[in-house]
Protein backbone atom coordinates (compact mmCIF):
# COMPACT_ATOMS: atom_id res chain seq x y z
CA UNK A 1 0.00 0.00 0.00
CA UNK A 2 1.17 3.55 -0.77
CA UNK A 3 0.01 6.59 0.90
CA UNK A 4 -1.04 9.54 -1.06
CA UNK A 5 -3.33 12.96 -0.49
CA UNK A 6 -6.01 10.80 -0.86
CA UNK A 7 -5.36 8.00 1.67
CA UNK A 8 -4.09 4.35 1.28
CA UNK A 9 -4.04 3.56 -2.42
CA UNK A 10 -2.39 0.93 -4.89
CA UNK A 11 -2.07 0.86 -8.69
CA UNK A 12 -3.24 -2.53 -10.94
CA UNK A 13 -0.98 -3.38 -13.74
CA UNK A 14 -1.96 -6.26 -15.71
CA UNK A 15 -0.02 -7.99 -19.23
CA UNK A 16 -3.21 -9.14 -21.45
CA UNK A 17 -2.93 -11.01 -24.59
CA UNK A 18 -4.26 -9.81 -28.07
CA UNK A 19 -7.51 -11.01 -27.16
CA UNK A 20 -7.81 -8.82 -24.02
CA UNK A 21 -7.52 -11.77 -21.63
CA UNK A 22 -5.36 -11.28 -18.56
CA UNK A 23 -1.73 -13.15 -18.59
CA UNK A 24 -0.57 -11.40 -15.16
CA UNK A 25 -2.12 -8.76 -12.96
CA UNK A 26 -0.15 -7.10 -10.13
CA UNK A 27 -0.16 -4.27 -7.37
CA UNK A 28 2.30 -1.91 -6.73
CA UNK A 29 1.53 1.35 -4.04
CA UNK A 30 0.13 4.22 -5.43
CA UNK A 31 3.06 7.30 -4.93
CA UNK A 32 5.40 4.77 -7.31
CA UNK A 33 5.88 5.47 -10.52
CA UNK A 34 3.98 3.28 -12.87
CA UNK A 35 7.65 1.52 -14.15
CA UNK A 36 8.18 0.04 -10.94
CA UNK A 37 5.07 -1.59 -11.25
CA UNK A 38 6.02 -2.78 -15.11
CA UNK A 39 9.50 -4.16 -13.93
CA UNK A 40 7.56 -7.44 -12.82
CA UNK A 41 6.06 -7.65 -15.83
CA UNK A 42 8.56 -8.08 -18.19
CA UNK A 43 9.51 -12.07 -17.57
CA UNK A 44 5.76 -12.49 -19.31
CA UNK A 45 6.58 -10.78 -22.68
CA UNK A 46 7.44 -12.88 -25.28
CA UNK A 47 9.85 -12.51 -28.12
CA UNK A 48 8.32 -10.38 -30.91
CA UNK A 49 5.45 -9.23 -29.08
CA UNK A 50 4.42 -5.12 -28.83
CA UNK A 51 4.06 -4.11 -25.77
CA UNK A 52 1.32 -1.25 -25.65
CA UNK A 53 1.11 1.24 -23.06
CA UNK A 54 0.18 4.69 -21.76
CA UNK A 55 2.35 8.14 -21.48
CA UNK A 56 3.20 6.99 -18.00
CA UNK A 57 5.10 4.03 -18.54
CA UNK A 58 6.91 6.23 -20.75
CA UNK A 59 10.63 5.84 -19.14
CA UNK A 60 14.03 4.57 -20.51
CA UNK A 61 14.01 1.67 -18.21
CA UNK A 62 10.95 0.60 -19.24
CA UNK A 63 11.91 0.62 -22.84
CA UNK A 64 15.67 -1.16 -22.41
CA UNK A 65 13.36 -3.95 -20.08
CA UNK A 66 11.02 -4.13 -23.36
CA UNK A 67 13.85 -4.54 -25.62
CA UNK A 68 15.58 -7.31 -23.19
CA UNK A 69 12.51 -9.47 -23.50
CA UNK A 70 12.41 -9.07 -27.16
CA UNK A 71 9.33 -7.35 -27.29
CA UNK A 72 8.69 -3.62 -29.08
CA UNK A 73 7.84 -0.61 -26.50
CA UNK A 74 4.76 1.56 -28.78
CA UNK A 75 4.27 4.02 -26.24
CA UNK A 76 3.91 7.76 -26.72
CA UNK A 77 6.19 9.98 -25.77
CA UNK A 78 6.02 12.69 -22.79
CA UNK A 79 5.35 15.92 -24.17
CA UNK A 80 9.10 16.82 -22.01
CA UNK A 81 10.35 13.88 -23.56
CA UNK A 82 13.91 14.39 -25.37
CA UNK A 83 14.83 12.33 -27.96
CA UNK A 84 12.46 10.54 -30.02
CA UNK A 85 11.12 7.01 -30.45
CA UNK A 86 9.34 5.42 -33.56
CA UNK A 87 5.71 5.18 -32.63
CA UNK A 88 2.54 3.69 -34.79
CA UNK A 89 -0.89 5.64 -33.69
CA UNK A 90 -2.47 2.65 -35.98
CA UNK A 91 -0.81 -0.14 -33.47
CA UNK A 92 -1.57 2.33 -30.26
CA UNK A 93 -5.32 1.93 -30.83
CA UNK A 94 -5.32 -1.68 -30.38
CA UNK A 95 -4.32 -0.71 -26.53
CA UNK A 96 -8.46 -0.51 -26.61
CA UNK A 97 -8.81 -4.02 -25.33
CA UNK A 98 -6.29 -3.16 -22.03
CA UNK A 99 -8.22 -0.58 -21.31
CA UNK A 100 -11.75 -2.74 -21.63
CA UNK A 101 -10.17 -5.21 -20.00
CA UNK A 102 -10.07 -3.10 -16.54
CA UNK A 103 -13.36 -1.57 -17.43
CA UNK A 104 -14.53 -5.35 -16.83
CA UNK A 105 -12.73 -5.35 -13.45
CA UNK A 106 -14.50 -2.29 -12.14
CA UNK A 107 -17.67 -4.46 -12.37
CA UNK A 108 -16.53 -6.08 -9.41
CA UNK A 109 -16.98 -3.52 -6.26
CA UNK A 110 -14.29 -5.26 -4.19
CA UNK A 111 -11.58 -3.81 -7.20
CA UNK A 112 -13.56 -0.97 -8.41
CA UNK A 113 -13.46 0.74 -4.25
CA UNK A 114 -9.79 -0.92 -3.71
CA UNK A 115 -11.40 -2.35 -0.23
CA UNK A 116 -8.70 -5.49 -0.59
CA UNK A 117 -5.51 -3.10 -1.28
CA UNK A 118 -2.92 -5.63 -0.76
CA UNK A 119 -2.18 -8.95 -2.79
CA UNK A 120 -2.41 -11.59 -0.14
CA UNK A 121 -5.60 -14.16 -0.66
CA UNK A 122 -7.96 -13.62 2.69
CA UNK A 123 -10.51 -16.05 3.59
CA UNK A 124 -13.67 -14.69 2.85
CA UNK A 125 -15.73 -13.72 5.97
CA UNK A 126 -19.07 -15.44 6.62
Amino acid sequence: MGRSRGGLTTKLHAVVDAEGRPITVSLSPGQAHDGIGAEGLAEHLRDGTALLADEAYDSDAVRSMAERAGAWANIPPRRNRKGSFVFSKWLYRQRNLIERFFNKLKQFRGIATRYDKRPEKRPRRR
